[in-house]
């Protein structure tokens, strides 16, 4: 176990900022006039917890092997989860702790599904806390996606690598250097967000939670109603924007300030991100349009904020899509899988992967009708080898053979098609609402069984983690190779 010290230690140091972090919903208790011991409780254990890993791994060794950097990883996400869960647990609401663990899962993973029904009536602290945890979920990702998962060689990320050597002496510093400034970056995101939404109508609070909830792609709201609340086209229109601004790589900032001008119209990632967008807009507006649907249904601003805001993970909603007709749900479930771009605080499969098999399925149509040409795969001027390739096909083949198990697990539990496969599909891919009648745009996870939950909340983690991060722990090779 010495030789897990390093993890040990940063996982102290993670839970003691956790822990103090749970001042900022004490300031809230106190400013709303709802103070309680909830979070002054959660924070006391988080800080005692991190104290103690602290204390007993003093002597760590400051070298990362692959193993701990994986083991880390995971186990930052699932003690955040833990630890985030005790104020949900010690609240007024009154959740069991796999209510508890499973709202502070949804909330880290920046999933955005809910197991609290009555948001109006929910203590103003526990809203700011959900809020929270998306943000801090938001910012963790796009700094691992950039900075750790590449040097991992997690399905394909490795595209994406800060540099070209895999010397951790070399690449820390760098990622030092860049994690500061996609930080900064994030952070001047939210607060122009929240301006925005103050401009437009939000009250102070509702600006401050939601702006953390739409640049962190995560969906979570103060009201049942979602964004509808508001019923402004002012305010969707910002959201729509700084939704967007969230799924595109945040590499691509740190680009442009460094002088690039054109990255934003130049990177294959994000075209291709805003040709999807466009297109499923139009697919989707011409269906309702030609299926003779009411004019209250035709409407091209809220079905242009439901596709982006499901392509992208987010899950805010201004309309009951699930009265659409059956065809949206199915384009729904599609674009779910699909997601934004690598390297942002949006989920799914990741648009460069959908383009690489693009390329790769082509080339195999090339290779039938011109057995004897040779055929290489670009991605923005690089050369794509068959093992690179191999990753990303697995990657996106264990997506889907993991999509049909737990569906399969949520059918066990008596859910019903529509339920059970919408549940897999929002989990995976870290989106927030499912489709049917239970868990669709007007309900939440509440009526679902503890089973469920727990099955839901791994697959959040897996999705969010990009499914080998967490299911490489579980092969003892691995383990002994290193």
């Amino acid at each position: 176990m010495s030789n897990y010290k390093t993890v040990f230690f940063t996982l102290g140091v993670l839970q003691i900022i956790l822990g103090i972090s749970m001042i900022i919903p004490i300031i809230v208790q106190i400013i709303f006039n709802q103070f309680d011991s909830s979070f002054v409780a959660a924070g006391i254990i988080s800080i005692i917890f991190g104290v103690l890993f602290f204390i007993s791994n003093l002597d760590y060794n400051k070298k990362l092997s692959l193993p701990q950097a994986f083991l880390l990883t995971a186990l930052s996400w699932i003690s955040v989860a833990i630890f985030g869960s005790l104020p949900f647990f010690f609240s007024s609401l009154e959740l069991s702790f796999t209510d508890s663990f499973f709202e502070s899962m949804s909330g880290i993973t920046t999933t955005g599904s809910t197991i609290i029904y009555n948001l109006t009536e929910t203590p103003k602290a526990i809203l700011f806390w959900r809020a929270m945890l998306q943000w801090l979920g938001g910012i963790g990702i796009i700094v691992m996606a950039i900075t750790i998962m590449p040097i991992m060689n997690v399905g394909g990320m490795q595209l994406f690598k800060i540099s070209s050597s895999d010397n951790a002496e070399k690449i820390l510093p760098k990622s030092k250097e860049i994690t500061i400034r996609l930080i900064l970056i994030y952070f001047s995101l939210t607060i122009l967000c929240a301006l925005f939404y103050k401009i437009f109508g939000m009250g102070l609070f509702d600006s401050i939670t939601h702006s953390m909830t739409t640049i962190a792609t995560g969906g979570f709201s103060n009201y049942n109603e979602s964004i509808g609340y508001f019923n402004s086209s002012l305010i969707e229109v910002t959201s729509i924007i700084f939704i967007l601004l969230g799924s595109i790589p945040f590499i691509a900032y740190i680009k442009f300030l460094n002088g690039d001008r054109k990255i934003f119209i130049s990177d294959s990632q994000i075209k291709t991100f805003i040709k999807i967008v466009i297109v499923s807009i139009i697919i989707l507006f011409l269906f309702l349009t030609f299926s003779n649907r009411g004019s209250s249904e035709i409407d091209f601003r809220s079905i242009s904020f439901n596709v982006i805001s499901i392509l992208t993970g987010t899950g805010y909603i201004t309309k009951d899509f699930s009265e659409w007709g059956n065809f949206p749900l199915i384009f729904f479930l599609i674009l779910m899988f699909i997601g934004g771009c690598a390297g942002s605080t949006a989920c799914g499969i990741k648009i460069f992967r959908v383009q690489l098999l693009y390329h790769f399925l082509i080339n195999q149509l090339k290779k039938i009708i011109y057995p004897r040409g040779v055929f290489i795969i670009k991605y923005d001027n690089n050369n794509i080898d068959d093992k690179f390739m191999s990753s990303v096909i697995s990657f996106i083949y264990l997506y889907i053979v993991i999509f049909f198990i737990i569906t399969a697990l949520l059918s066990i539990t008596g859910l019903d098609f529509i339920t059970a496969i919408s549940g897999a599909a929002t989990s995976i891919s870290n989106v927030g609402p499912g489709l049917g009648k239970i868990i669709g745009p007007n309900g939440n996870f509440s009526q679902l069984s503890d089973f469920s939950k727990w099955i839901l909340s791994f697959g959040m983690i897996l999705g969010r983690l990009e499914l080998f991060a967490i299911l490489v722990l579980f092969i003892p090779s691995f383990w002994r190779k290193y």
